[in-house]
């Protein structure tokens, strides 16, 4: 079964360009399609970024596209989320997902598997 863990959350300043990571375990990787949901307190969990299972296809929330940059390494069972120029109103909790169905899918419920989450804490 595959398992997913996150990594490369913190607390930053307003601006900063961290990048989180998702590593995979235990199924073949680069058959998932994954995403980037996230979580602030509160609010229900909302989509950020999806990748296709090669990595040919992303797509973006429009509260990011332009500053957040999905991609993935099949290689190395992972998948980064690069952010830039951070927002106060981007503190959440930052959940990576993968689907056993091919595809681009923007709702949680399609997503099978779940990492525990990596805080994301941006102060201004």
């Amino acid at each position: 079964q595959l398992q997913l863990a996150e990594s490369g959350g913190g607390l930053v300043q307003a601006g900063d360009s961290p990048r989180l990571s998702c590593a995979a375990s235990g199924a073949t990787f680069s058959a998932y399609p994954i995403a980037w949901f996230r979580q602030a307190p509160g609010k229900d969990r909302d989509f950020v970024a999806v990748n296709s299972h090669n990595g040919g296809i992303a797509d973006y929330a429009e509260s990011v596209k332009g500053r957040f940059t999905i991609s993935r390494d099949n290689s190395d069972d992972t998948v980064y989320l690069q952010m830039i120029n951070l927002k106060p109103e981007d503190t959440a909790v930052y959940y990576c997902a993968a689907s056993p169905i091919s595809g681009i899918y923007y709702v949680s419920c399609k997503y099978s598997y779940w990492g525990q989450g990596t805080q994301v804490t941006v102060s201004s």
